[in-house]
């Protein structure tokens, strides 16, 4: 099921905001890295990490025939043309369809899909999705029995469906989520569950405790000031929680941390600390214009702006990031080759990684089409990438002018865990060549591993044929 256009009365909240910034929002010179000292993302051997990948999901079936629509053939794919990241949706209405009961069922299928991910390399984030809260509303997340409206009004918005989330009943909703101690309690403890059923499966890597959360506006309120607030006050307090409840199941997975879908605009989140030690950021990158079936003008410094505003929480916190979505709809458009390398750029400057929308065969979103080839201009999201790094990484990067990726690292001294370096080459001819102390393997198509002696200064340099 594809993602559904955002509505234009998003965009009309925040035109105070958009019009509020214009003189900032285009640069002249290009925005600078994240802070140096914003920690990377690791796996449990310290090794520096990079994702890249796709959303992986199944919205439209449920019950016996939940996730029917992810395949083996999913992961196969996404690992031969490069990507090593999987944001797989799963929906806490599956999971626990009356209060209280879980659904073996549906455990076992979503580690039939973990069992895929492991046996092609592909790390796995578990997303609990909700989109406009959830099946109360006609769409998938929280169950029934944890939607509480309060007699509010709620109207559907068949070609609009975000703008759902302005409706009085869904904002009442989310405010019961977050505020109503049982349902607090109900939350956690499924996230109990998944993280007792799934914490030492080998392809998890962390749990995103909420899709694009989202509440309810206050009189007076614009929506960057509600956004701020609900974050602030709400969804922090919710972080922790779920974080604590978690690592009683957990101790090593990464907990992944979204802002409101405001973010989008270029408004700092309000988010504050969450006090574990293995917290991601994970925002989305979508333009309300292009969702809206706009090209992309890149005269408006929406990228600039963005990353400006998304780069603020991991320096104050010091904190890795991952883009949990990212992608226009319609990526034909004359500029959309300008965006996506603009997009690519941006990313590579701040982020540990990314998770497109979405993996699927076919139209609108999807990353390829059914004969399993990319759509236009999708395939500028497959580059040269260093997945792991067994060391410091000191510069790495990609000029898809001249097809060249350079990364230099200090390799480790740890006297434990491996020494490899784990390059991805997407499905093109690359030439690799190393200097330093440091020799190169490879053991497979579309791939390759350095292995340095400690300590030892090595530069990797891959080139197109």
């Amino acid at each position: 099921m594809l993602r559904v256009t955002l509505v234009a009365a998003l965009a009309a909240a925040l035109l105070p905001v958009s019009a509020a910034s214009a003189d900032t929002a285009r640069p002249t010179v290009p925005v600078p890295n994240a802070p140096a000292s914003a920690p990377a993302l690791t796996d449990e051997y310290g090794r520096t990490l990079t994702l890249r990948g796709w959303n992986v999901e199944d919205k439209e079936h449920r019950g016996d025939a939940a996730l029917s629509a992810i395949t083996e053939q999913t992961f196969r794919d996404m690992r031969a043309k490069g990507f090593d990241f999987a944001r797989l949706l799963i929906f806490w209405d599956d999971l626990e369809p009356t209060r209280g009961h879980y659904s073996q069922a549906y455990l076992k299928k979503i580690e039939r899909v973990l069992d895929w991910a492991e046996r092609y390399d592909v790390r796995v984030v578990l997303d609990a999705h909700q989109d406009v809260f959830g099946p109360v509303f006609g769409h998938r997340g929280i169950p029934e029995w944890a939607t509480r409206t309060d007699g509010l009004p709620f109207q559907r918005h068949p070609d609009d469906w975000f703008a759902e989330y302005f409706e009085p009943a869904v904002q009442r909703a989310f405010t019961h989520l977050y505020e109503d101690e049982d349902l607090r309690r109900a939350q956690a403890r499924m996230w109990k569950v998944v993280a007792d059923r799934f914490g030492h499966h080998p392809a998890v890597l962390g749990y995103d405790v909420i899709n694009e959360p989202m509440g309810e506006m206050h009189a007076g309120e614009d929506l960057p000031t509600a956004a701020r607030r609900i974050e602030h006050d709400q969804l922090t307090p919710m972080y922790n929680r779920v974080a604590d409840a978690i690592r009683s199941e957990d101790r090593d997975s990464w907990v992944f941390v979204e802002p409101t879908p405001i973010v989008g605009e270029g408004v700092p989140t309000g988010l504050g600390r969450v006090n574990d030690k293995k917290v991601v950021y994970a925002p989305h990158f979508y333009n309300t214009g292009m969702e809206a079936g706009a090209d992309y003008d890149p005269a408006a410094g929406w990228v600039e702006t963005y990353e400006r505003a998304v780069t603020q929480y991991p320096e104050e916190y010091k904190v890795p990031v991952v883009v949990g979505e990212w992608g226009p709809l319609n990526n034909s458009l004359p500029n959309m080759a300008r965006f996506y390398g603009d997009a690519m750029a941006s990313l590579g400057r701040y982020s540990s990684g990314w998770a497109g929308y979405v993996w699927c065969y076919g139209g609108g979103y999807c990353a390829v089409d059914k004969s399993g080839a990319f759509r236009q201009n999708k395939e500028l999201t497959a580059e040269p990438y260093a997945e792991a790094v067994a060391g410091t990484v000191r510069s790495s990067s990609y000029a898809p002018a001249t097809g060249v990726y350079t990364l230099t690292y200090d390799a480790s001294t740890r006297p434990r865990g491996p020494r490899t370096t784990e390059i991805s080459l997407p499905s093109e001819p690359w030439d690799i060549t190393v200097t330093g102390k440091a020799t190169v393997h490879r053991h497979g198509p579309g791939r390759a591993w350095v292995t340095a002696a400690p300590g030892a200064h090595v530069t990797v340099t891959v080139t197109h044929r």
